[in-house]
């Protein structure tokens, strides 16, 4: 094992026993990923978080998978978690380029390798984490299917503020300003500023005060607002992303029926042209629809192996 084991915090984890590891991109980055082991595993999952995410959220999502049948990776990317901060303000979300985030899932790939995790392989990418793995699918990921929660394939701006939204990280960055935050964004945590009423992230109390409660215990996992540097890096990024193909592999992206944080009208317009793609509005759901109650929580699970498993069939017929 040429990985190095990382703290965990399972307490606050939840699921079932997983460990972490560290990871040394190729840019000299050191990243996080951890690791939920199935017995008699049909494959394994890559979950991909968003930004300000980091793995220990994800650990009820993995016993969830893991009853489906299920392994799970997780990764702390770059600027969040566990993973190394690339400013000197640690509150600050920030990557230099976009494309940086794809030296993370390099790692994660050779964690992969080196766990010789069950095969076969499948994508669940999260808000942030849809972009990056979007990319990664287009450029060939290892994976039999890929799935999608509030993807960022848009960043949901007003049309009013939208040219700011370009114009502001230009000026920021000819006036050293780049690692400031855009305005109306906060330093502190989304869930530790704001109350769960009416909340953009989910319906489900006992979710929230989870989510709070894992960053109240573990406060290095806490991240705030973006860098505009980012802002610049993430806009730039949903755009190339428009220009590509989608990757020949099905697809069921979710959407919650009051999605307020991306832009839904590039998701639909990225599922409308992909052949083995579905989207599904989720009634009643906020952007995260894993942390979701019980109820939409075991709906859209099920449905997501459901495409795993139609996948795996797929893959072996071509084999």
């Amino acid at each position: 094992m040429k990985h190095e084991e990382a703290p965990f915090f399972a307490e606050a984890a939840g699921g079932p026993p997983g460990s972490a590891w560290w990871m040394t991109t190729s840019d000299d980055v050191r990243i996080r990923a951890a690791y939920w082991p199935c017995d008699n595993a049909r494959g394994t999952l890559l979950l991909f978080p968003g930004r300000t995410e980091y793995v220990e959220k994800y650990g009820r999502t993995a016993g969830e998978f893991a009853e489906r049948g299920y392994a799970t990776i997780a990764v702390d990317w770059r600027g969040q978690g566990l993973a190394d901060r690339l400013i000197e303000d640690r509150r600050v979300g920030h990557v230099v380029r976009f494309a940086d985030y794809q030296e993370d899932v390099k790692a994660v790939m050779e964690l992969v390798e080196d766990l010789d995790v069950p095969r076969p392989l499948y994508l669940l990418g999260h808000s942030m984490g849809g972009a990056i793995g979007l990319r990664a699918a287009m450029d060939g990921l290892e994976i039999a299917a890929c799935t999608f929660t509030g993807p960022m394939w848009g960043i949901f701006m007003r049309p009013m503020i939208r040219p700011m939204g370009w114009a502001l990280p230009r000026v920021a960055m000819m006036l050293g300003m780049g690692t400031r935050l855009p305005p109306g964004t906060r330093y502190e945590p989304y869930v530790l500023a704001n109350p769960f009423e009416n909340n953009m992230l989910t319906t489900d109390d006992e979710m929230y005060r989870m989510m709070q409660s894992q960053l109240e215990s573990v406060p290095d996992l806490a991240l705030g607002g973006p860098s505009l540097v980012w802002l610049r890096e993430g806009l730039t990024e949903c755009v190339a992303l428009t220009t590509r193909p989608s990757p020949d592999l099905p697809c069921l992206t979710f959407l919650g029926e009051n999605e307020r944080i991306i832009d839904t009208a590039a998701v639909a317009a990225r599922m409308q042209r992909w052949p083995k793609g579905r989207l599904e509005i989720v009634k009643g759901a906020e952007h995260e629809v894993l942390m979701e109650g019980p109820a939409i929580r075991g709906r859209v699970l099920d449905q997501i192996a459901d495409l795993f498993e139609n996948g795996a069939q797929e893959t072996a017929k071509r084999a």
